[in-house]
């Protein structure tokens, strides 16, 4: 898998991906994530890539000229299955998502700034808008770090047990069930009994009911979107 990372701030992606599972996916050739700024495409000598709304109002613009260059020389070297804009206003991320792109070859996420790109470029050339919650941050650089974190884990080879993350809360739209480790008491405080059986098929019948018992207390949406499929 291939991604494209179009921004104005490189700095900001390159610990995020220097790290953890991102880091060993890259070395082992699970994916290959390539930071573009924006700025090296800007026509102008003081490569600017912002300006003023038509129609006024606070905040600068991220122009069409730059990014527009950028993402047309890409998409002339390989074919891509998504061009993403994380933006505020874009769809809910969900794990269902995470998963869809992590079947992908070639994305591009577009980092936005400012008070956002201009919408022509959302109109002609953005494929999907994703959005990782009812907020705004400066750039558009941590969501896409989010995002490339939650399809990079997913990719065959990416983690040492693979299905540790087929396990992951709202994999089933249902909440992940409590873990431990050892020691088996600590402070008094104890693991399950239940936990320390060795019965296998009571110890998964332990582990639904709790995955139940939490998405109802804590998320009771999902179950309902349960019962919409």
């Amino acid at each position: 898998m291939r991604i494209d990372i179009l921004t104005i701030h490189p700095g900001l992606l390159e610990g995020p991906f220097s790290e953890s599972i991102i880091k060993r996916a890259q070395a082992k050739g699970c994916v290959e994530i390539v930071i573009h700024n924006i700025r090296d495409y800007a026509q102008n000598k003081h490569k600017q890539v912002d300006d003023y709304a038509f129609g006024g109002g606070a905040g600068m613009v991220m122009g069409i000229e730059a990014i527009d260059i950028l993402i047309e020389k890409l998409k002339k070297e390989r074919q891509y299955d998504e061009i993403i804009y994380t933006a505020p206003d874009g769809e809910q991320y969900h794990q269902k998502m995470a998963n869809y792109f992590s079947t992908l070859e070639n994305i591009i996420i577009l980092c936005g700034h400012y008070k956002g790109i201009d919408q022509r470029i959302r109109d002609h050339l953005i494929t999907r808008e994703i959005s990782i919650g009812d907020y705004v941050l400066t750039g558009g650089e941590l969501a896409a770090a989010v995002l490339v974190d939650s399809v990079v884990r997913l990719l065959p080879g990416a983690m040492s047990d693979e299905t540790s993350a087929l396990t992951d809360s709202y994999q089933d739209n249902l909440l992940s069930p409590p873990v431990y480790t050892r020691p088996a008491e600590y402070k008094g405080w104890k693991v399950p009994d239940i936990l320390l059986s060795g019965n296998t098929k009571e110890i998964e019948q332990w582990k639904l009911d709790q995955s139940f018992e939490r998405t109802q207390r804590l998320r009771p949406d999902l179950l309902t979107d349960i019962k919409n499929e």
